[in-house]
């Protein structure tokens, strides 16, 4: 695949070393005003295999569902949809990552600092990420140590239609793993720096990389966007250049040292929907019901049941 946009913004906006101190800054500001909705939970560990799934139990997320149904009612009144982040709230905005993307806190987040990565003009969540994208999310996750996610499709998880990546910050939840996941990633036996997890017994590809070894936005973003391609065609998308849209729904996780992809072939199982975080090893629940059938059918089962075998 080649680099289809001409004079990518490889200028990153904001000065070295600030990013989190603003985040931390905003987001005192933003629960002060309101601005911020967070969702308070209670989590539980679901141990399976080498795998502690850190599953929550939304308490308030009535909050969220409340604002979809409000767009959706203003969308139905307007016949035009309606996007949150054109215009975005200004008591979220945190800070200008480069001249075609912008970082918002998340206004439903369960994790604090959760960070969103906002293209400035509207492209679909269901286009491919390009190397604007991987410029703006390099210069975040080097600042902000965490799991980025882009849920690529409604399928995957997506609940807006506006493409944004998201940053959370790691670990989920003080004095825990790094990430639930971690010791399944510790035994991929990667060939050509490429392999799979084989905890899951559904197609998923991930790939080692060293983003803290870059210097230049645009060269770590090339790098990132070469892996991100050789990825999707190992899941089995077929790539075409001549279009910007996805092949078919998928969810994208990465850290500073690796990349995931997994294909996704619905958005939900018994009534328990799952995105990004899920492959992570971090699942939502909506109440005490959700939770004791996800026990029965076990976390792989669900993940297997979305996934593509």
């Amino acid at each position: 695949m080649n680099y289809e946009i001409e004079n990518p913004s490889d200028n990153l906006l904001f000065k070295p070393d600030t990013l989190w101190q603003k985040t931390v800054q905003v987001t005192e500001s933003a629960r002060q005003t309101g601005a911020l909705k967070s969702i308070e939970t209670q989590y539980y560990f679901i141990k399976q295999d080498d795998i502690s799934f850190l599953v929550r139990s939304l308490a308030n997320v009535f909050r969220k569902e409340k604002a979809k149904k409000e767009q959706k009612k203003k969308e139905k009144k307007t016949g035009k949809y309606f996007d949150p982040f054109l215009p975005y709230e200004e008591n979220l905005f945190v800070e200008d990552i480069t001249s075609t993307h912008l970082c918002l806190l998340n206004k439903f987040n369960v994790v604090d600092h959760h960070l969103l990565i906002v293209t400035r003009d509207f492209e679909s969540q269901e286009n491919l990420l390009n190397i604007n994208d991987f410029i703006a999310l390099w210069g975040c996750i080097k600042e902000v140590d965490g799991l980025a996610f882009f849920n690529g499709g409604k399928d995957a998880g997506a609940s807006q239609r506006h493409k944004h990546l998201q940053l959370v910050p790691l670990p989920f939840i003080p004095d825990t793993e790094y990430l639930p996941i971690a010791p399944a990633i510790e035994r991929v036996e990667f060939s050509n720096s490429t392999g799979t997890i084989t905890s899951f017994p559904f197609k998923n590809a991930i790939a080692s990389l060293d983003l803290t070894s870059f210097d230049n936005p645009l060269t770590a973003a090339k790098t990132m966007l070469d892996c991100y391609y050789a990825l999707l065609e190992q899941i089995g998308f077929t790539l075409d250049k001549n279009t910007i849209q996805q092949p078919g729904s998928y969810n994208f996780l990465a850290t500073r040292k690796w990349m995931l992809i997994v294909p996704r072939s619905q958005e939900s199982c018994h009534g328990i929907s799952v995105n990004s975080l899920g492959f992570a090893g971090s699942l939502f629940v909506k109440n005490p019901a959700s939770l004791k059938l996800l026990k029965e059918i076990s976390p792989i089962k669900l993940l297997s049941k979305v996934s593509v075998v």
